[in-house]
């Protein structure tokens, strides 16, 4: 009797400025599609209540990451807020091992080292605003950025913005129920040729 091989898993990547619309698209992207799983990443910073193992994060202690990332252990990683933050090779390995599908949210950088670790079972969809001004009123809208705060993630958009050509898609979130629209309808196409 053969026995038919399991297909592997394939990821998506979700990269965008802070502001664009990216985490609520993804939830909701999530609720569209079977057998995808938002990934999970590895911190050192402390578990807080309520919080589990390998659900909410994979919790490593500093020398453990830093021992990972001189070991090539991490797709990406960054170090913000006293903590180290990144995507764990050997988990992601695992999961698409399995046959399932991951959904990331990913740096710019980082969703370019995935795709060079991965180019044959991943996707790269990079999310624009409408306009640089539409952008600055969502952030301040937000009321959680200050004059200075709200300087430096435009900055950095504007940063981030010059990597959209090297994604597999770019979309304009104009309009939120059309993006979700057309990016569940992208990524079922990506993983099961509808």
């Amino acid at each position: 009797m053969v026995q038919e091989r399991q297909q592997r898993g394939k990821l998506i990547v979700f990269s965008a400025p802070s502001g664009t619309g990216k985490s609520t698209i993804a939830r909701l992207v999530l609720d569209r599609i079977e057998n995808l799983r938002f990934s999970v990443s590895a911190t050192t910073r402390q578990k807080r209540a309520g919080e589990e193992e390998g659900v909410n994060y994979y919790f490593l202690c500093k020398e453990e990451f830093e021992q990972k990332i001189r070991n090539g252990g991490f797709i990406e990683h960054e170090f913000f807020f006293d903590n180290h933050y990144g995507t764990l090779l050997d988990k992601t390995q695992e999961v698409i091992d399995a046959g399932a599908h991951i959904l990331l949210d990913l740096d710019v950088k980082g969703a370019l080292n995935l795709k060079r670790l991965f180019p044959e079972n991943s996707l790269l969809l990079f999310f624009k605003p409408p306009s640089m001004e539409i952008l600055k009123q969502r952030l301040q809208g937000r009321g959680s950025e200050d004059e200075e705060g709200l300087k430096l993630r435009l900055e950095r958009a504007r940063l981030e913005l010059e990597y959209a050509d090297k994604f597999d898609e770019v979309i304009v979130n104009d309009n939120l129920d059309r993006t979700v629209e057309s990016v569940t309808a992208i990524i079922s196409k990506f993983l099961y040729n509808t």
